[in-house]
């Protein structure tokens, strides 16, 4: 039986798990973290979400997680609306949609999908890949060692198989310019309500708040700030001081959202980067997700492009009858073009999420009104429906 090794237990690699087991393989998936990972973005189950969970029989659960949406706001310092943009704009292909849940409970969905073929090793990753006749020899970081035949790395954007196959991360990674902290808020008497809108704040200097819709008692909230580099990752007091001195002096609920990062157990905060690869495998190590192809949480295509490369890579290995060549040079054929379009950011995306200054932030405003306007509704419905970017919304930020 075909042993397969995946390094990461996100979206990617535990969907690609749950794909392998039911083709007859014996999956290991090593994830570093010491439990399921929490937190994140808001998922909507437009496009490619939708169609992969469907063909996996778990859309059904998925659809059972939603949380409400009524749509998407920009607001003033003093929670004044500046746009509105509701689910039912462009016919439901606009910034967000109504059937959206959080990543959590689609990592939760997907990981408890899988049966006895597939066993997940938390606080565990790779050390050490070493090509051998019958396959890939993995050295733990726990010091165990063990033959695979095929090695997935799906440890995102900061992937320690590309960087221990492929080369390091500097070799790949293209800055946007901005760097983002998302984090759980809960509420507490007197918290202001969301009413099930998606709000944003800007301030100038590229800072932009936001807080949006979570379970029950909860927000989840984002920081957005121009940055191509942050204190390490282990200097948990240094980056909360780098928000400290970011966001000291803006408006609306931005002190609250400050205080709740200090104690939330699911802070992170990452560079908005993409990954762009000349190829994804190497004999028989191959990456999906975003360790091979971030497109960033900007693109709003993050969770789409994971869950079809796995199932791509899944049908490539079971069409081929597992021979891994063919397989893998049919999988990146096939997600080459999704990837491409998805790095392609819509023209002023990086900007819109963060403008520069008081007079970017009225234009932008004023944009996604005019967008919304008769005028120009029907050319942007148009243009929604013959891009990526229409079948999945750019939510994330």
């Amino acid at each position: 039986m075909a042993k397969a090794l995946i390094v990461g237990g996100g979206i990617a690699g535990d969907m690609l798990a749950l794909l392998l087991e039911r083709d007859g393989w014996l999956v290991t998936v090593a994830e570093i973290a010491p439990a399921l990972r929490t937190g994140g973005q808001t998922v909507d189950l437009r496009g490619d979400s939708r169609e992969v969970l469907d063909n996996a029989g778990l859309l059904g659960k998925a659809l059972e997680c939603l949380v409400p949406q009524r749509g998407a706001a920009w607001i003033d310092a003093k929670g004044r609306p500046l746009a509105k943009m509701p689910v039912e704009a462009f016919d439901g292909k606009g910034l967000v949609s109504k059937e959206e849940l959080l990543r959590t409970d689609l990592a939760r969905i997907i990981h408890e999908a899988a049966g006895p073929g597939v066993t997940h090793r938390f606080g565990e990753t790779v050390e050490a890949l070493e090509d051998q006749e019958s396959g890939v020899l993995a050295r733990f970081r726990s010091g165990d060692e063990e033959v695979f035949d095929l090695i997935v790395g799906a440890d995102g954007a900061h992937s320690r198989v590309r960087a221990l196959r492929f080369g390091p991360e500097e070799r790949f990674r293209k800055p946007l310019g901005l760097a983002h902290a998302w984090f759980t808020l809960d509420e507490k008497p007197g918290t202001p309500s969301l009413d099930g809108w998606f709000l944003m704040h800007n301030a100038p200097g590229r800072r932009a708040v936001a807080a949006r819709p979570g379970h029950a008692g909860q927000q989840e909230i984002g920081m957005t700030f121009g940055a191509d580099t942050l204190p390490p990752r282990g200097d948990r007091d240094a980056r909360f001081a780098l928000l400290e001195r970011t966001f000291v002096d803006v408006g609306w609920r931005t002190r609250e959202f400050l205080d709740a990062a200090a104690v939330a157990s699911d802070f992170s905060l990452d560079t908005l980067d993409q990954v762009t690869m000349p190829a994804w495998h190497d004999g028989r190590v191959v990456l999906v997700g975003d360790s091979a192809w971030c497109a960033s949480p900007l693109s709003g295509l993050g969770t789409a492009l994971a869950l079809r490369g796995a199932e791509e890579l899944a049908s490539a290995l079971r069409e081929t009858g597992n021979r891994l060549p063919a397989a893998l040079a049919a999988f990146e054929s096939a997600m080459r073009p999704r990837v491409a379009s998805a790095q392609q950011l819509p023209p002023g995306r990086v900007a819109a999420a963060a403008p520069k200054t008081k007079w970017g932030i009225r234009v932008n405003a004023w944009v996604m009104r005019a967008v919304q306007s008769n005028l120009l509704r029907p050319l942007m419905k148009r243009a929604f429906a013959a891009t990526e970017h229409g079948r999945e919304s750019a939510s994330a930020m």
